[in-house]
């Protein structure tokens, strides 16, 4: 299979780091993984802030730069989750044809696509996980804890191939962050406040690490913990998976 590796813009500006993890995750994997040039903003933010139609040009330029691939994979659950939500819509086509049916989240492909059994990757440390909204009503990376049914999470059961890892997760194992996108930017005071909440929850299970899917989230929740001076991290998680610590 031909699997292009999909960085947004604000990973591959703030966040290198983890598309550089994301590369090494997937030739691990054995994959035959390509990072085509060229690549720009999915459109997410001008959708978010009420310009859906506007952000039609660049779904056309992202569908046509990616359309020679088998599988598109990427590490955020928001940007992929705006892919498989909304192109179909702004570009008139059927879903099974769209981008949006070969666009992956790492985890997601990585566990439902790929099937990973093992990783070499070794991460001695205590860890909380964080589910994003995208990533768990969007994406279904994980039940959801409001619904009665079989309790599940794709990111567990990666974080659980890591050898030394001990994972945990706060009480309200899936409630926002704040972040939100603009959110955080048009309702500031009521997104910090969710954001030191759920820094609070996580801290409270002795986590030495907080980690998720979405770099989004774990930049609103970093600035909260270097502002406050916690003891606690962010690190996402395909940087814990392709981890070698002894």
């Amino acid at each position: 299979m031909k699997v292009a590796l999909f960085i947004p813009c604000y990973v591959n500006a703030i966040y290198p780091e983890v598309g550089v993890a994301s590369y090494k995750l997937l030739k691990q994997a054995g994959l035959d993984v390509t990072y085509p040039k060229g690549q720009t903003c999915c459109g997410q933010p001008m959708g978010n802030g009420g310009y859906e139609g506007d952000s039609a040009e660049l779904a056309a330029y992202m569908s046509k730069l990616f359309a020679d691939f088998d599988y598109v994979v990427g590490p955020s659950g928001s940007c992929v989750g705006y892919v498989k939500e909304t192109y179909p819509r702004l570009l008139h086509q059927d879903k099974k044809t769209c981008l949006s049916s070969r666009i992956y989240e790492i985890c997601e492909f990585l566990h439902d696509v790929v099937k990973v059994q093992n990783l070499p990757a070794r991460f001695p440390h205590k860890v909380s996980l964080h589910n994003s909204c995208h990533g768990v009503r969007i994406l279904h990376l994980s039940s959801m804890s409001e619904e009665n049914t079989p309790q599940f999470s794709k990111l567990k059961d990666l974080l659980h191939l890591v050898e030394g890892i001990e994972v945990v997760e706060p009480k309200r194992v899936d409630e926002c962050c704040g972040f939100g996108g603009l959110f955080s930017m048009e309702e500031p005071w009521v997104s910090g406040r969710m954001g030191r909440d759920k820094v609070a929850d996580h801290m409270s299970t002795g986590a030495e690490v907080i980690t998720g899917a979405d770099c989004s989230c774990l930049m609103h929740m970093q600035g909260i913990i270097k502002r406050n001076g916690y003891p606690i991290q962010t690190k996402h998680i395909v940087e814990i998976l392709t981890a070698n610590e002894r």
